[in-house]
């Protein structure tokens, strides 16, 4: 097998990401590989927070990372979920953590339901009552006990989430990337086979000329490869995710305060605010419609929310969508160049990771070999992951706002049909597993542990279903009280011996 030559164009996070995920794969299969990550030093990244899913910190430990090492050097803060305000009606707040209490449980029979859901809905509890990440949210707790970094105890198995700033990890990434080459360059145009179609070359702004067997394009919004050279079709969402803008912006932290462990998700009169806390400070944006509101109208309902002055650093148009093919030729698409949504759940580096994954665990032996790779495959895995993101953010506007024109436009003309249908069918019974496609060997993608806490928060589970659910097993009932009474118990103990969030952080600059 002779050494195959990848490139990715275009660094930070998602650019570093597959970079790594690549050189991983291609040691466990005996690949010979020569990657290397083209980016430009001009190109300047926002850097106004970002939040992951669990699935970030499972790869950090793939790839035998140090956890702590990186909270420390990236400045990032622990994410257990995302705090909802004002999205069913004003004055509600409802919280979605993510991690699921049904794998700390014990089974019972061949019951394959989410019945602590089931349970919580039919007595009126919130779903999240029996939640772990619950209770280390309200208090703001660090996933350990004890007192200093030597004596750190793990409270749980379950995977939390980070957030931070996009630009100190894609830094952090390359310093970790031995055996990646560097190259400082911008990528102006591409050299083509004249029967294939495949990229040969990469022809940089110097003239200077590289040749690549496969190329990764992590080039955001610009998609210099796969939009210019190879003509991928953008398939937009904007019939179903109301918002195109986002006004971005900083915020200090309280001096002294917390630092809360979770993102903030604020709607507004016309679209949302988040708050998504690094060591530094609050990075924050407005993702709203200019259909409804202007950017200095955006900028005035900012500051009238927080009761102070901004300074916006930038002002960036959303165009939700994806690649209708994600792989053409030899040519595949990562990040923001193959999908980009507003940042409501954290889909971005999550997809990102799981579609890199599915790329190197799976087709990339077949290229080295000399093969196609079965792109058909997997462009098709990787557009339903992406249709199923829109479809669960599409989901959040189901709202009983009607305060403004926007609010009125989302429930008359925005709601897709995706969403209408699940609504009919869990108006007549609750959600379970088999509602939602699983991505190919099981990678880690949307299901019921994220769509309840949204739809319980929003009303749209009926309690009269459930009760009706649980009365055809009364042994089933009886388990699930025990069980969600014990975890709520045990949860609320550990929490309060954990250590205070900020305390953690600092601890570990010690």
């Amino acid at each position: 097998m002779k050494t195959m030559k990848i490139a990715v164009v275009g660094g930070g996070t998602a650019g570093w990401l597959s970079a790594l995920i690549l050189q991983d794969a291609a040691k466990r299969q005996d690949i010979p590989l020569a990657l290397s990550v083209i980016e430009s030093s001009d190109i300047p990244t926002i850097g106004v927070g970002e939040g992951t899913t669990s699935v970030f910190r499972g790869l950090l430990e793939k790839l035998g990372f140090d956890e702590l090492e990186f909270i420390r050097e990236t400045g990032a803060t622990i994410k257990y979920g995302i705090r909802h305000r004002d999205w069913r009606k004003i004055g509600v707040t409802y919280d979605g953590p993510i991690d699921d209490p049904h794998l700390m449980c014990p089974k019972f029979e061949s019951v394959e339901s989410s019945w602590l859901n089931q349970y919580c809905i039919a007595t009126g509890r919130s779903v999240t009552e029996p939640h772990l990440f619950t209770y280390l949210m309200k208090l703001s707790r660090a996933p350990f006990s004890g007192a200093a970094r030597s004596s750190l105890k793990p409270l749980s198995p379950y995977h939390h989430a980070y957030h931070f700033d996009q630009a100190l990890v894609g830094r952090y990434l390359r310093r970790k990337s031995e055996g990646i080459e560097h190259v400082d360059a911008k990528v102006a145009d591409a050299r083509l086979d004249g029967n294939s179609g495949d990229i040969t070359a990469l022809v940089f702004e110097s003239g200077e000329e590289r040749q690549i067997d496969f190329v990764v394009d992590s080039t955001g919004f610009r998609r210099v490869l796969i939009g210019r050279i190879m003509e991928a079709k953008w398939l937009s969402y904007c019939d179903r995710l109301p918002v195109n803008r986002a006004l971005t912006f900083w915020l200090p932290h309280e001096t002294g305060g917390e630092i809360r462990p979770l993102t903030i998700a604020w709607a507004q009169s016309s679209g949302w605010i988040w708050q998504i806390p690094t060591q530094a400070r609050l990075g924050c944006g407005y993702v709203y419609s200019d259909h409804f509101k202007s950017p200095e109208e955006a900028q005035l309902e900012i500051e009238t929310a927080f009761g102070r002055k901004i300074e916006p650093r930038g002002d960036i148009p959303i165009n939700s969508g994806r690649l209708e093919n994600a792989w053409i030729g030899n040519c595949l698409a990562a990040g923001l160049s193959q999908s980009f949504f507003e940042p409501l759940e954290a889909t971005s580096i999550h997809g990102t990771i799981v579609q890199m994954l599915l790329f190197a665990n799976h087709h990339l032996v077949s290229i080295a070999k000399g093969h196609e790779g079965n792109r058909d495959a997997y462009n098709q895995a990787v557009g339903q992951q992406v249709d199923d993101f829109c479809d669960f953010i599409n989901m959040h506007y189901v709202s009983e706002r009607r305060d403004s024109a926007f609010w009125r436009h989302v429930e008359q003309d925005c709601l897709g049909e995706a969403t209408k249908r699940r609504l009919r069918q869990w108006s007549r019974r609750l959600p379970t597993r088999t509602d939602f496609l699983e991505m190919p060997w099981q990678y880690p993608h949307i299901g019921t542990e994220l769509y309840y806490p949204v739809l319980d928060g929003l009303g749209l589970l009926d309690k009269r279903v459930a009760t009706a659910e649980l009365a055809q097993n009364p042994k089933l009932r009886a388990f699930a009280r025990k069980a969600a009474d014990k975890l709520k118990r045990e949860f609320w103990r550990a929490s309060s011996r954990a250590l205070g969030h900020r305390k953690f952080l600092e601890s570990l600059q010690a």
